[in-house]
């Protein structure tokens, strides 16, 4: 039997090359989201890049959901590996992605539901409000696609498989900007075309991670009712914990688009963008908070803990040094950002805004994901529901309402900023401690 990957050799080499494909993938898949929105910003009406802000902002409710199933994913079959029990991390795998499929298709039947009411309520009105619906009703379908390849993608990385798992969201990214232009401007689909290339390329993204883990790797075994029932405890006492927690950023993001559509539709089309260029900016981010996942999860399984200790100290170490680069980055592209997306007024401001002050403090979310992944992994996944959720209650909510009474839109943006310094580095503290008493307890 193939030993885990993770517990020998460098930690720091471990991290880097984890995060750098995976890095890989995210930013091939975060900028095809950036290319939905120039393509529409190219079609020149302000309401269709609003429209987005809002449907993306709803929808990613359905997507915290995926993650959440992805990191109860990685967690389970990582620590199984790590105490080699291939057999059984072959079940777990086979039986998180049964539960991924069934719970998706609840979660897509209730947004169909009520989804007209939820963009109502979230501040889309007239045009934006038609635009929104219809891109939000083609992606919703999609959902189960994407939390079964999610899913997929995540026990590729916890069999440390990175180059694999990066080549599915490549894959899934690169029909999404081929198949853009053809859907939009040659077919004349406009917003619902972004929409369905979207959905094709989460079908290519489901389709390859799952041939990948089922062809090379051999990992899920047969489905058994019993096995299921089993391990729907573990399963959920993970993935439950870490779906809440990922329902805290989009519970969070939709007071602050609620806000954000009080200064009206360019304030709203500025806070889209920048939604859709944190992800490719930060995609190194993004992808730290996964790679680390099965590095913790295998180490813990065995009982490494000064490993694991390591291993988050030399995440945060790269999360630091990354984004002051991408600050650097950012502040000089400001203006460039701005005549791309032919932003005018106040999205140009917000926008050039965001680039000069803001940058920098997405390490505080980096400390944050890192921190996230170290109590998935470490049987404490309700600490990082406590932390999101307080960083979304008691964080977020009060400093975007107090600073964007006192200085407007731009309050908003900076009260998200100050929200998130307060609880990552608490919740960094915490993990520390965490590791250290599991340590002691050998």
């Amino acid at each position: 039997m193939q030993p885990a990957k993770f517990l020998t050799g460098s930690i720091t080499r471990h991290v880097i090359n984890m995060t750098t494909a995976s890095a890989v993938g995210l930013i091939m898949l975060f900028t095809s989201d950036l290319v939905d929105m120039f393509f529409l910003s190219q079609l020149g009406h302000q309401p269709l890049a609003a429209a987005v802000g809002f449907a993306g902002t709803l929808l990613f409710f359905a997507t915290a959901a995926c993650i959440g199933l992805q990191v109860g994913m990685g967690a389970l079959v990582a620590r199984a590996l790590g105490a080699s029990q291939r057999l059984q991390a072959g079940q777990l795998c086979t039986d998180v992605l049964l539960f991924s499929l069934f719970f998706s298709l609840l979660i897509t039947a209730a947004f169909a539901f009520c989804i007209d009411e939820l963009l109502i309520f979230i501040g889309a009105s007239g045009n934006t409000l038609e635009y929104a619906l219809s891109y939000s009703r083609i992606l919703l379908l999609s959902t189960p696609f994407l939390a079964v390849g999610m899913c997929g993608s995540a026990a590729l990385r916890s069999l440390g498989d990175a180059k694999r798992s990066m080549y599915v969201t490549i894959m899934g990214a690169l029909v999404n900007v081929a198949l853009d232009p053809l859907f939009i401007f040659t077919f004349g689909w406009g917003i619902e075309g972004a929409a369905w290339a979207s959905f094709c390329s989460r079908i290519v993204l489901f389709v390859l991670a799952m041939y990948w883990l089922i062809k090379t790797h051999r990992l899920p075994q047969h489905p058994r009712w019993a096995s299921f029932k089993t391990s729907i405890r573990p399963v959920s006492l993970i993935a439950g914990p870490a779906m809440l927690t990922s329902l805290a950023t989009p519970l969070a993001s939709t007071y602050v688009i609620k806000v954000m559509a009080t200064y009206g539709d360019q304030a709203v089309a500025a806070s889209a963008i920048i939604g859709r260029l944190i992800p490719v900016t930060f995609a190194v981010i993004f992808a730290l908070s996964g790679a680390v996942g099965p590095i913790i999860g295998q180490n813990a399984g065995a009982g490494s803990y000064d490993r694991v200790r390591q291993t988050v100290l030399s995440a945060m170490l790269l999360n630091v040094v990354y984004c002051l680069a991408a600050w650097l980055l950012l502040f000089l592209l400001k203006d460039i950002i701005v005549a791309v997306f032919d932003a005018e007024g106040e999205t140009a401001s917000l926008i050039i805004f965001y680039c000069q002050y803001l940058v920098g403090a997405f390490l505080f979310s980096g400390m944050l994901f890192v921190a996230n992944a170290g109590f998935n992994n470490l049987n404490r996944a309700y600490l990082a529901t406590t932390f999101n959720f307080a960083k979304a209650l008691l964080g977020v909510i009060p400093f975007v309402a107090i600073m964007s009474k006192y200085f407007g839109a731009p309050g908003v943006l900076t009260g998200e900023a100050v929200a998130a310094a307060v609880f990552a580095i608490a919740a960094t503290v915490v993990l520390l401690r965490r590791i250290e008493n599991l340590k002691n307890r050998l």
